[in-house]
């Protein structure tokens, strides 16, 4: 039972940590430890208000970077919603819950990387975060529905 929570919590403190790293690059490594550097003119209505980058999309094209950079996404927030699921009792709706938690966690991500220089929150990064969790939260209840029949 604590190894789940421990797990939940190292991945919730890995994640907060790559969003708050200025510059990174996941084809970069040596980028991984750059010193964070916050942006003290920023302020959450600067971030939030309507028509603010937040809402906009990607500004950048579409190369090797970033598409590990969302497969990243994908991957870890799916794996955060498998931890969440797991660390919830057994309770109606765990599914929803759980997946909820990610959402709420990977919009909380996004707005700390609107503070980070070098970064940048956006909401569509919020959906993909919730996509990987809905992803793999509907594979485990398929696979579990699965050996039920069996």
């Amino acid at each position: 039972m604590i190894l789940k929570r421990v797990l939940l919590i190292l991945l919730l403190l890995s994640i907060s940590k790559f969003s708050h790293t200025p510059h990174l690059e996941v084809t970069s490594p040596s980028s991984w430890t750059n010193s964070s550097a916050w942006n003290h003119n920023a302020t959450l209505w600067f971030i939030l208000r309507p028509g603010s980058e937040f809402y906009t999309s990607y500004s950048y094209g579409f190369d090797v970077e970033f598409i590990l950079r969302k497969i990243a996404h994908l991957s870890f927030f799916g794996i955060l919603g498998l931890l969440f699921y797991w660390n919830l009792k057994e309770q109606k709706y765990r599914y929803l819950k759980a997946w909820l938690c990610v959402a709420a966690f990977a919009f909380l991500d996004e707005v700390h990387q609107a503070f980070i220089i070098g970064r940048d929150g956006r909401i569509v990064d919020v959906a993909i975060d919730s996509l990987g969790a809905a992803i793999l939260l509907f594979v485990l209840y398929k696979v579990k529905k699965s050996a039920v029949k069996s």
